[in-house]
This record gives structure tokens, sequence and C-alpha cells, in this order.
């Protein structure tokens, strides 16, 4: 704050943790949290099971064993086949029941079992067998990242300090009534709304907007659920129910936003509403409309055509390319320390065209330091040395930058007689003279003339004055990431517009917004208003339906709007659990330049995705005309499809290696 400088205990930004209990997105429900020895062995178990009977299988018929035949051979094949083909079988049943038949579970299921039919076992099972191994390499990058949201913690205290009849009584904070006097001692985490009833006392607000800036709040002023108290017990009057806080307001925003979620259908569903019962069609047309046209028609004959080009309409080489292709985004991403939570948000981010950013901790380090010293009649490093020797004497955000600043200089200087003048700084004798640093209330109390200019500063301006004279004064700032002006031109490169949503003062959120080109800026904001800004902004996209937008957050009191927007990004190094929870994409090494980088991976990813789409498909359709007129046999046609998958997963792999900024 430019105006106040209070002196209390300090704390690191976004360490409060707020828990949720809200519905699971898509890539939650995708990813249950599977843990311990026993649930991966469940996990991996099945395919490793099949993978061995079938290269077993393979082997036996190689060798063509006498023994190795119907219905031993048959009994092998179903034992292969069971592990990975009952689960894909009864999410076919499931969908049947819904009535959507088809679906890929379905045409799998039905061209697996004709392959059974028709005595190509192996063919059967290596179908299921690449379909499951596909999903456990999707699965394994998103069980790294994902939690459940319902696993976040939310931190109001469920027990606070009542006075009654001037005795203090530790009840159940649901059970406080409005009127009630609570008692909240230093450190304490308040569970309320209400107004302050003491005469003063220094809150940590960081829980509701994010900032590092501990607020002074004055007798009759409103205390907010989700402060911390910072000095010294204070006492409140309740004002609004436990259920009806502003902190439980946050957790049902982060909740509601979090269920309106767009939910990206995965393509291979999408595809195979139109593929599968094509193709069903078409192998029931191969196998009958023969009968009215040759002459002599065999049924079996028919059936057999029929059910190769089922087998050969099997998606196998598009269920393991897709994953595939997401999974190299995610391992590219890894590998820039980016996490995706899902493939659905590498397709998503390739479509953003606004990225709203929060300010403190995602723009800027979310630290105070000295940006700049003016010293009257003394060096710089002198005023830096006498006021860090007074500042010792506080723990407050501030006065940690000034001994930062001025290093071990001040350690050896005389101070003595300070004392701390609540909402406006420090008083002491330093060195032999009488000194004070704090705000411009301070130097007015004792009649200090100074610049009237500096009191319209849009950072924190601590003033000095030495023997009745000002001395100087020091400009504090949260100091920008070193990387963020290049994050916003190489955005604005990309035609995506940029946005800076902020709890700061709006003429701090100014300034930062100007000096790093953002086009559009909005300070002063609680979390209801960040809320409302994204479903304004979301709004003015709606025109055109591809176009998303990202917000980029790291405290908690940024949860809501990651929850909201297309594609939530958090701060992963500094940032609070609950953002990082309900987040899709984390920056795990807290470089906002990586938010272009990770639109430059999900480009780049959907772009080896559609071209392995499109490799498969055409190949595909060559095979089944080759089939359909009996030209392919059931070998040349595993061989096409295999083929084709192995190509796809080596051009999957290739998004690992391409170079991003």
């Amino acid at each position: 704050m430019a105006d106040e400088h209070n002196h209390n205990d300090g704390h690191d930004h976004g360490d409060d943790v707020e828990l949720i209990e809200a519905g699971t997105t898509p890539a939650a429900d995708a990813a249950p949290a599977k843990k311990g020895p026993e649930q991966t062995w469940r996990t991996y178990a099945p395919a490793g099971i099949s993978l061995v009977l079938l290269m077993g299988g393979i082997a036996l018929d190689y060798f063509k064993l006498s023994w190795f035949r119907d219905p031993v051979r048959l009994i092998w094949y179903v034992a292969a086949y069971l592990p990975v083909g009952w689960p894909v079988l009864k999410r076919a049943w499931s969908s049947i029941l819904r009535r959507d038949v088809f679906t890929e579970f379905f045409l799998m299921g039905v061209a697996t079992l004709g392959a059974f039919a028709i005595r190509e076992y192996p063919e059967g099972v290596a179908v299921m067998l690449f379909y499951t191994i596909g999903e456990l390499f999707q699965d394994a990058a998103v069980l790294r990242a994902r939690r459940s949201i319902k696993a976040l913690l939310d931190v109001r205290p469920d027990q606070v300090t009542v006075l009654k009849a001037d005795k203090s009584q530790l009840v159940a904070a649901a059970t406080v009534a409005v009127g009630d006097v609570v008692q909240i001692k230093a450190g304490e985490k308040v569970g309320l709304d209400g107004t302050m009833r003491s005469e003063s006392g220094s809150f940590d607000t960081a829980a509701l907007t994010g900032e590092s800036v501990p607020r002074t709040i004055r007798q009759g002023e409103v205390v907010l659920a989700g402060m911390i108290n910072r000095q010294s017990v204070v006492d409140m009057d309740v004002t609004t129910p436990y259920q009806d806080s502003k902190l439980s307001r946050i957790l049902k925003l982060v909740q509601q936003a979090t269920g309106r979620k767009a939910q990206t259908q995965e393509f291979i569903a999408r595809f195979a509403k139109i593929y599968t019962p094509t193709i069903c069609l078409l192998a029931v047309l191969i196998t009958v409309v023969p009968y009215f046209f040759v002459a002599d028609y065999q049924f079996r004959d028919w059936l057999y055509r029929g059910l190769v080009f089922l087998v050969i309409g099997c998606p196998c080489a598009l269920v393991i390319s897709i994953p595939l292709g997401y999974f190299g985004g995610i391992g590219a991403g890894s590998k820039q320390g980016i996490l995706f939570k899902g493939s659905v948000f590498l397709d998503v981010i390739t479509q953003v065209k606004m990225v709203v950013m929060d300010k403190t901790g995602t723009l800027t380090k979310g630290v105070f330091t000295v940006q700049d010293v003016k010293p009257i009649h003394l060096a710089p490093n002198e005023l830096a040395r006498l006021t860090a020797a007074l500042e010792s004497k506080s723990t407050h955000p501030v006065a940690t930058a000034i001994l930062a600043y001025a290093g071990d200089t001040y350690q050896s200087v005389p101070v003595e007689g300070v004392e701390e003048i609540p909402g406006h700084g420090l008083k002491g004798r330093v060195d032999g003279h009488d000194m004070l640093a704090g705000n411009a209330k301070l130097l007015q109390k004792f009649g200090v003339p100074f610049d009237e200019a500096l009191t319209r500063s849009p950072y924190t301006v601590v003033m000095t004055a030495i023997d009745g004279q000002f001395a100087g004064h020091f400009t504090i700032a949260d100091e920008l990431k070193a990387d963020a002006a290049d994050t916003i031109r190489r955005l604005q490169q990309e035609g995506i517009r940029t946005v800076m949503l902020s709890g700061d003062k709006g003429a701090v959120v100014a300034a930062v917004a100007k000096q790093l080109g953002i086009d559009e800026y909005y300070g002063d904001l609680l979390p209801e208003d960040k809320v409302k800004q994204v479903e304004r902004l979301q709004a003015a996209l709606a025109a055109n339906p591809k176009a998303k937008l990202a917000f980029v957050g790291d405290g908690v009191n940024d949860a809501p709007v990651v929850a909201l927007a297309d594609v939530g990004i958090a701060m992963g190094g500094l940032g609070s659990d609950a953002t990082i929870e309900t987040a899709d994409v984390i920056i795990q090494n807290d470089e906002p330049s990586k938010i272009a980088t990770a639109v430059a991976i999900g480009r780049a990813t959907r772009r080896i995705v559609w071209q392995n789409i499109s490799l498969s498909l055409v190949v595909k359709a060559i095979v089944l005309i080759l089939g359909a007129g009996g030209l392919a046999t059931m070998w040349e046609a595993v061989f096409a499809d295999v083929g084709v998958a192995m190509l796809a997963i080596l051009n999957a792999v290739r998004v690992q290696n391409l170079t991003f900024k």
C-alpha cells in the first residue's frame, strides 16, 4: 500500500490451502486416483497377462504343435482375450442399455468376437490389447497429474473462541450465532465474517485477494473468514452465519464453476458415432447382398468375407495413435515444466484466443523488493543502513525487503527505544539519532514536511526522517518475473488477447499492465468480481464457438476462475494447493513464458494427432476396399493395421523431440 506501512508478521504468498467438495471434471473422471502397490498391480496386470498369453499363443501357432488346436487353442486365446476384452464388452453393453449402441466399444466388441467366430483369435486379442495399452499410456500420464477435486482441503477452522460473560469458550464454528463475540489470537485463521470490535488489527488477506501486503482493519470495519490475524489478540462481532461467509462462498464458486467446465469429447468417440454403424452396415451388406447377384452364393464364404471386413474396419490404429499422440504431447510438456492434466486440454489450449492472468505470483514474484532509494543529504547505502537497523525490529514484509536490500550493514548499528505506531510505522533512536520510518501519516503525525507527490505513487513508499528532518524514501514493489514481458509479447504475436485481473490496487495494476503492454486490466477485485469479469469476457468470445479463454493464477482466490475458464492454468511452484488441484494445466517452475510454450505444444500435438488420424483413415479405406473385394486376407489386414499403428506410434513420439521456446 502506498499510504500505509503496518508492522506485523508477514507471510508467504499463497501458503493457505482451501478445500472444496466439488464435482469432478472429465479429466478427473478419466483418471481416478489410484495409489498403492495393490491398485497399481490391478491396473497393469490385465494387459500384462494378455500380452504374455498372446505372444505365447502366436509362438505355439508358429510351431504348429499337434496339441495346440481347438478347443485348446480357443481356450488359450479366450484366456488372453478376457483380461482386456471383458471391460470393453461391459462398457459396450452399458452403452447399449443407455440406448447408445454404436460406440467404439461396440465396434471393437463385434469386430473381436467376429474374429473369434472366424477363428482368427490373435487378431481379436491384439485389437483389445492395443486399445488397453493406449488407455494405460494416457492414464499413466494423467494419474501423475490429477487427483480428484474432492481431495482439496478446506482450511476454515472447525472451532472458534467465543466470548460470553467475559469467559472464552471453544465452540464449533458452525454453531456460532450472528451477534456473538469471537476472539482471534495472533496467527489464527478467522472462521466467520464479522466487524472489528477491538481498536485495530493487522490481517493477512491472501486467501481472499491473493495479495501479499497485510491489511490494517480498524474498529467497525469488516473482517472476513479466511483472513489470518498477524498481530495481537483481537475481538470481532459475528455478522454472517458460518455457511454464508465469504470463504464458504468461494468454495461454492469453485464447485459451481467446475460443474460448468466445458466437456470436450474425445475425437474417437465422436467419430465412432458415424464410423461404427457404417462399418457394421457395410459388413452386413457384404454378407447378404451377394445372395441376389452371385449364382454360386455360399453363406459361409460371404459371412467370412463380411467378418474379415469388420475386423479390418476395427479402428486399431486410431485407438492407439490418438492416446499415444496426446501422451507424447503430455511428455513434451513435462520436459518444459508444464503438466497437462489430460489430453483434452492439449486440444482446447490450441483454441485459446484470450489469456486472463492474475498479477501477484503469476506475472510478479509475489515478494517485495526495494525498487528505488532516494536519500536527502545522505548516501543511499547509509540511509539503507540506518533504516534497516530500525526495521530489523519488525517482521513486516516491507521491513524484510529493506533488510534484504541493506544486507549485513545494519547489524552493528545501535537501536533503542523502538515504538511501533499501528497503521503508521516505527519510531526509535538509531545510532544516536531520533528516526522515523513509515508512511505519510507517520511523518504528518510528527510534523515532518515531505514531498506530497510521494503519496500518489502506486507502489509502497517508506518515508524516513532523522532528527525531525525528511531523510529520503524507499520505493518498494512486487518484482516482475524476468520473462513476464516476453510472455505478453509471444501471446500477442499468436493473436491472443491478454487481460490482467488482480485484487491489488488499481493504480498498481495499471502501472504493471502498462509496463508489460497488457491489452486489458482490472484491479481492486475480490474473487466474485474475478468470476464476473471472466464470465463477461467469455460472453464476449461466445460469437466464435471455437474461441476459448484461459485463466492463469496461483492463489486460493484464483480457484473459482481457474475452474470456470475453458483452460485453467496454475503456477505450480508457489501456487496454492486449491488452485493447483482445480487447474487443467500446471506451470511447474512458475515461469509465465511457459503459457505461450503450452499453446505451442498443444498446437504441435494436435497437428501430429491429425496426421495420425489421416494416415490411419487413408490406409484403412484402401484395405477395406481390398477386403470387400476379397483381395485382402486376414493376415494382410492385420499387417496393414499394425504397420499403420507402428507408424502412428513413431509419429506420436516425435512431438517429444521437437524444440519449443
